[in-house]
């Protein structure tokens, strides 16, 4: 079972409240501001400052 579009659509970054994307593979989700891509795992978002991993520009 994938992201349900209502759930992206009220997601935000833990850090800047910038609105997340689904990454292109769908195992993340990526803020445009700060570029930390939230895991996730079994279909579950990881919305951990911790967790995320920053993606190089």
């Amino acid at each position: 079972m994938a992201i349900s579009q209502e759930l992206l659509d009220i997601l935000v970054c833990p850090e800047c409240k910038v609105a997340v994307k689904l990454t292109p593979d769908g195992h993340g989700l990526k803020c445009s501001q700060c570029r930390r891509v939230y895991p996730i795992e079994d279909d579950i978002p990881v919305m951990l400052v911790d967790e995320a991993k920053i993606e190089p520009e």
